[in-house]
C-alpha cells in the first residue's frame, strides 16, 4: 500500500543560480525538490551519473509549453548534492557541436567519464549520435570529431538515444537504437567505436504501446553480475553483456503511483537507473502535472529496490520524491534511506523490504525530515539477535549531535516496535540512525515513524 504525504513546501532555487543563455526567465524562481524535481521548465529525458559525490543529470530541454511537436533547441546539465536542491550547470548549444548551426531536434543524451575526461553523448535528431568532451562534468564542451560518432545508416534502425555502461573491467559500451537495440564497445579514447555494433537479442518485445514493440531510449546498467537492459519503464536481464536478454517486467504499477501521477502510466518515460550511497534510483520523464504535455515534460525520481532474485520491484511515485521525508507520513520505509553504511536491502517477510546486517559501524541517513514536532517521538520497527544493542539517533551525520537513544533487546526473528523521545527543536532535521552492537550482533530495520504528541 502506498502512503501519500501531505503537501510539502518545496524549496526555491533562485534564478541567479542559472546559467546565462539557458532560455529561462531570469526573474522567475524555480520550484525544486520532490516530484517533479524541477517543475514546469521542460527539463526532461533525464540521465543521471554520479561524479565526486554529486549527481549530474544530462537532459534535454522541451523548449515551450506551447510546443505542438518536439522542439528542443539545446541540451542541459543539472546537478545536485542531495536530490532535493538542483542547480543548472551548463547548456550545450548545437552551434558548439559538429552541427555548427541552430537545430530544433536536440534529443536524448548521456554522460560518462574515463581517464580524467568527461564525455557527453547526444542525439542529433533521430538518426545521428555525436559526442563532446570536457575537463569537468559541467563543461565547457568541445566537439573532438567534427562529425557524428554514430552516423545514419550504420545500423538498420534510427541511431539515437545513446546510453553508456562502464563495465567492471573499465571498458565502455554504448547501447542505442529505436525499437531494436544495438550494443558497441568504445575504444579507450571514448570517441571511436571498437567494433561493429551488434543487435541485442530480446526474447519478448513489449512497451508503452503494448505487445510486439519496445520503445526508444534503451539504457543499460549492471548489478551483482546481472546486466539490466531497460526501455521506458520496462526491462530485461542477462548474465552476458551481449545477451540474449529475458524480459522481466516493468517498474511502474498503478497501485504504487500517487493520484497526481496517474494521467498516463506508460508514456515516454526516457530515463535511467543509477546508484549512490548504496541506494538505487530510477529517474524518468513525466507529463502528468498541469502545464505539462507530451511535448513539454518534467522529470521525476524514485527509490528502486531489488528482490533477492535480482528482479527490480515496482517503484513508488509520489510528490515527496527522494532525499526528503515528512514526519506526518504514517511510515518511512527503512529501505528508502539517502545513505547506508554497513547493511543491505533484502526481501522482507511481508512482501516488502527490510534493511539487514546492521551491526557496529552501521548507520542510515534520512535527511530533510520536515514537520518534526519539538521533542518528537520516534518509533522503530526493529529486530535484533545475540543480545540486542543500541540505536543512537543523531542530527545530520553519524558523528552529529545526539538527539536520543533507543535500546533494542534481543527479539530473535521477530520485529518489535521500539519508541524513544528525541531532544530536538521543531522543524526540519537530518535524522541519522547509528547502530551500536557487539561485532557478532545484527539488527534488522523495517520502518520508522514520528508520532504526534496528540497520539502518544
Amino acid at each position: 500500500m502506498i502512503t501519500i504525504s501531505k503537501t510539502l513546501i518545496f524549496p526555491l532555487l533562485l534564478a541567479s543560480n542559472l546559467v546565462s543563455g539557458s532560455g529561462l526567465a531570469a526573474d522567475k524562481p524555480l520550484q525544486t525538490g520532490g516530484n517533479p524535481i524541477v517543475l514546469g521548465i521542460g527539463f526532461c529525458d533525464p540521465h543521471a551519473v554520479v561524479y565526486d559525490d554529486r549527481v549530474y543529470v544530462y537532459a534535454t530541454h522541451d523548449f515551450s509549453p506551447e510546443n505542438k511537436g518536439f522542439v528542443m533547441k539545446d541540451w542541459w546539465v543539472w546537478s545536485s548534492s542531495d536530490l532535493v536542491n538542483w542547480k543548472q550547470e551548463s547548456v550545450l548549444k548545437p552551434e558548439d557541436t559538429y552541427l555548427k548551426k541552430s537545430f530544433n531536434d536536440c534529443w536524448a543524451t548521456f554522460g560518462a567519464s574515463k581517464n580524467g575526461k568527461y564525455y557527453w553523448y547526444f542525439s542529433a535528431g533521430q538518426t545521428n549520435i555525436g559526442v563532446v568532451v570536457a575537463d569537468s562534468p559541467a563543461g565547457p564542451w568541445q566537439d573532438p570529431l567534427g562529425k557524428p560518432l554514430v552516423a545514419n545508416g550504420l545500423v538498420p534502425t534510427m541511431a539515437r538515444d545513446p546510453d553508456i555502461l562502464m563495465d567492471d573491467d573499465g571498458a565502455a559500451y554504448m547501447v542505442f537504437g529505436t525499437y531494436d537495440y544495438y550494443l558497441v564497445r568504445l575504444n579507450d579514447d571514448m570517441i571511436s567505436l571498437g567494433e561493429k555494433p551488434r543487435l541485442i537479442e530480446l526474447d519478448r518485445k513489449v512497451g508503452p504501446s503494448g505487445e510486439g514493440k519496445t520503445s526508444d531510449k534503451p539504457s543499460l546498467h549492471k548489478r551483482n553480475g546481472i546486466y539490466y537492459l531497460s526501455w521506458s519503464s520496462f526491462y530485461a536481464t542477462s548474465k552476458e553483456l551481449y545477451g540474449p536478454y529475458t524480459y522481466r517486467g516493468t517498474v511502474l504499477e498503478e497501485k504504487n503511483v500517487a493520484p497526481e501521477f496517474k494521467g498516463n502510466l506508460y508514456p515516454d518515460r526516457h530515463g535511467n537507473f543509477f546508484t549512490w550511497h548504496n541506494q538505487w534510483y530510477y529517474i524518468f520523464n513525466d507529463n502528468s502535472h498541469p502545464g505539462s504535455s507530451k511535448f513539454f515534460r518534467d522529470s521525476c525520481v524514485a527509490y528502486l529496490h531489488y528482490r533477492d532474485n535480482g528482479e527490480m520491484a515496482p517503484v513508488r511515485v509520489d510528490t515527496i520524491g527522494v532525499g526528503q521525508y515528512d514526519a506526518t507520513q504514517l511510515k518511512i520505509q527503512a529501505e528508502d534511506f539517502f545513505a547506508l553504511e554497513k547493511g543491505e536491502v533484502r526481501d522482507g517477510p511481508d512482501g516488502g523490504f527490510e534493511v539487514r546486517g546492521l551491526t557496529e559501524g552501521s548507520y542510515l541517513l534520512y535527511p530533510n525530515v520536515k514537520n518534526l514536532e519539538k521533542n518528537a517521538s520516534l518509533s522503530l520497527q526493529v529486530a535484533a539477535t545475540a543480545g540486542g544493542g543500541v540505536i543512537e539517533i543523531r542530527d545530520h551525520s553519524s558523528k552529529g549531535t545526539l538527539l536520543g537513544t533507543c535500546t533494542v533487546p534481543d527479539t530473535g526473528d521477530q520485529f518489535k516496535k521500539m519508541i524513544c523521545t528525541l531532544d530536538n527543536a521543531a522543524g526540519t532535521k537530518d535524522i541519522c540512525l547509528v547502530v551500536k552492537t557487539k561485532a557478532s550482533e545484527k539488527m534488522r530495520l523495517d520502518w520508522l515513524s514520528f508520532e504526534a504528541q496528540a497520539n502518544r
